[in-house]
């Protein structure tokens, strides 16, 4: 029986390397890779015209999606993680000294309200820091993948010819979220904020999720294994990856390399754990989040995101 080809977009990374350069294939499956400089290109070319038979994707983006019908479904395949205390940026000049004071404020949205990283953002300044996020009005530079979606009333997009880098840096907007603004009155909000999210991890397990990996869900009816074959390319790609990592082998570490490696210090376990349960408090929380925000209508179970019998699958990392 021939191969079945799939297009698939996800960017290289370590824990995908050895799939972007053969090393590691599914059984009966040929990954036909596409390069996407802009990756949230493809999330919005997946969501909105169902472009590739697999695709890398944003946690949020994908559960919007699902609850608004798009015919695809995730892999318990956690592809990138990391913190996002320092996403959160301030005009220095604003009057703001703590983040509870960006109660009854402007602040900037790079992109979609729904964008993972303001989500997981939002829920620091509301669990950390006891912000009331409807009490603070959000200013969005762009508009959301999933086409569907309608933000709450607190929720609006910039003024025409709005450029939200300026703004911050000129006053008109207080402080922004996942929002990179090069001005010396431009400042991190939570002090040390690289440090608070290690301290996260460690007292609370806080270690989220940003992406994940999608399937159409043609193609897992029409082959009914086909969710484990891929789950298990990717596990034992990421495996090689956290066993160089584990080495101190990786030639030329990056940022990213060198977070896992600190998470590994601080957990003495798999920095990128792939599977349901390994991952359930977390999914469990980014969805409450997700509903406390008004980005899902309602709360779903895990095991409801993911193929069916995806909890027997199994990461031997």
């Amino acid at each position: 029986m021939a191969d079945l080809h799939l297009t698939t977009v996800t960017r290289t990374q370590g824990a995908n390397q050895a799939l972007k350069d053969g090393k590691v294939t599914p059984a009966g499956v040929v990954f036909d890779f596409e390069e996407v400089p802009v990756l949230i290109h493809a999330f919005r070319r997946m969501v909105r015209e169902l472009a590739y038979d697999v695709c890398e994707m944003a946690l949020t983006t994908y559960l919007v999606a699902r609850e608004h019908g798009k015919p695809f479904t995730a892999l318990p395949v956690p592809l990138v993680r990391g913190f996002h205390h320092g996403a959160i940026v301030y005009n220095t000049r604003s009057g703001i000294r703590e983040p509870k004071d960006l109660e009854g404020r402007r602040v900037g949205v790079h992109r979609g309200y729904t964008v993972t990283t303001g989500v997981w953002a939002r829920a620091i300044l509301q669990e950390e820091h006891g912000v009331d996020l409807g009490k603070v009005t959000w200013v969005l530079s762009g508009d959301e993948h999933v086409a569907e979606y309608r933000p709450p009333a607190n929720v609006v997009p910039v003024e025409p010819g709005g450029d939200l880098p300026e703004m911050v840096a000129a006053g008109e907007l207080d402080a922004a979220v996942n929002l990179q603004v090069d001005h010396p009155d431009v400042a991190p909000l939570i002090p040390a904020a690289g440090e608070a999210g290690f301290e996260a991890l460690r007292t609370r397990g806080f270690y989220p999720i940003n992406h994940l990996v999608v399937v159409r869900d043609e193609l897992l009816a029409a082959h009914p294994d086909l969710a484990a074959r891929i789950f298990d390319a990717f596990a034992e790609a990421k495996r090689r990856y956290v066993e160089r990592l584990s080495q101190g082998a990786i030639a030329d570490p990056g940022a990213t390399d060198r977070m896992y490696q600190r998470v590994m210090e601080l957990t003495g376990t798999d920095p990128l754990p792939y599977g349901i349960e390994p991952n359930r408090a977390i999914l469990e929380t980014l969805i409450r989040h997700a509903v406390d925000q008004r980005i899902l209508q309602r709360p779903v179970a895990v095991e409801s995101i993911f193929p069916e019998g995806a909890d027997a699958y199994r990461d031997r990392g």
